[in-house]
């Protein structure tokens, strides 16, 4: 399961700016932003626990908001898949299932 919802929060940061760009409607951008952190953070709280999801949402949202200032140093689609390779790896390693021991 984390590796599904890492992929997701991923492609929905890639999909977000992909959307936002080609169709020049940055809501359209967000609404699929919006949808990744909704779908994530709820599969992250039951499989990881409360703390877990919403240390990963706040990375998914700071991936964001840092995609915008790295973009004038690196271009914005290097900037965007930086972030939101580092934002898979991140989620990934924090969102290990609870042990029910």
């Amino acid at each position: 399961m984390r590796l599904l919802t890492s992929a997701i929060a991923a492609g929905a940061l890639i999909g977000g700016y992909a959307t936002a760009r080609y169709t020049k409607r940055r809501e359209l951008g967000g609404v699929v932003l919006a949808a990744g952190a909704i779908t994530c953070g709820t599969l992250w709280w039951r499989s990881a626990g409360p703390v877990p999801a919403i240390v990963s949402v706040g990375i998914y949202l700071g991936a964001f908001g840092g995609s915008h200032p790295l973009a004038k140093q690196l271009g914005a689609w290097p900037s965007v898949l930086s972030v939101a390779a580092t934002t898979a790896a991140s989620t990934y390693t924090i969102t290990a299932p609870r042990s029910l021991a």
